[in-house]
């Protein structure tokens, strides 16, 4: 069945979906940068960056492919298109951000903390106003729910088997595990859970108003 309410918003769709995904790569980059602990993904990125060179950026497109072909192969299906963008997007995102001469590290535990906050406030709603525009979820999702589907099991309970095992092989690595990534573990689930309905209620009347606009103008 078509869903009528997405037709003719594609464009303004995909908008809200950069501009998401833009927001959240900036937010794992202060984090990454704050050097007070990162996510168990970026973790692993930067420990595999550390160890075999390229950059961060790179690491996260690579490990998304991984990821992806694994979902595919356990879910039986290719996944999504939105799911290769985001893998893609975010990496070149993340590489971006980093050239910035003013990314630096903060000399006081103080503008750590700052920056920290901010990546993780940052990250939480980049990420609830990239999925706000339902097109399509990222590497790990797809695998998540690959998982999810096949086994019957909890989502919450893949969820958090993934992020540890990430984290264990990322902290072998050299990456950077600090106590921000046990407060990234337990925050960023409530975080998002708040950010993504004020996302989509955002999302939704900029759409509906859109939609207003194009039929007064039509009319």
């Amino acid at each position: 069945m078509i869903n009528n309410n997405k037709i003719g918003q594609t464009g303004p769709r995909f908008i809200i979906y950069l501009l998401g995904l833009l927001v959240m790569s900036l937010g794992i980059v202060l984090l990454i940068v704050a050097d007070l602990g990162a996510t168990p993904w970026d973790v692993l990125h930067v420990g595999l960056y550390y160890q075999l060179g390229l950059s961060i950026g790179t690491w996260s497109i690579i490990v998304g492919i991984l990821v992806l072909a694994i979902a595919a192969i356990i879910g039986k299906e290719m996944p999504k298109a939105g799911a290769y963008l985001n893998m893609i997007l975010i990496g070149i995102f993340i590489d971006l951000y980093l050239l910035l001469p003013f990314m630096t590290t903060p000399e006081t535990i103080w503008g750590k903390f700052i920056m920290f906050a901010g990546g993780l406030l940052i990250n939480c709603y980049g990420m609830g106003l990239y999925i706000s525009a339902r097109l399509g979820t990222g590497p790990r999702d797809s695998l998540m729910m690959a998982l999810m589907n096949r086994t019957g099991w909890k989502v919450a309970y893949i969820r958090s088997s993934m992020e540890i095992i990430v984290l264990v092989i990322g902290w072998q690595l050299g990456g950077p595990v600090f106590w921000g990534t046990i407060v990234l573990s337990l925050a960023t689930g409530p975080i998002v859970g708040a950010a993504l309905p004020q996302c989509q209620r955002f999302t939704n009347k900029l759409l509906a108003r859109m939609k207003e606009r194009k039929v007064s103008i039509a009319s």
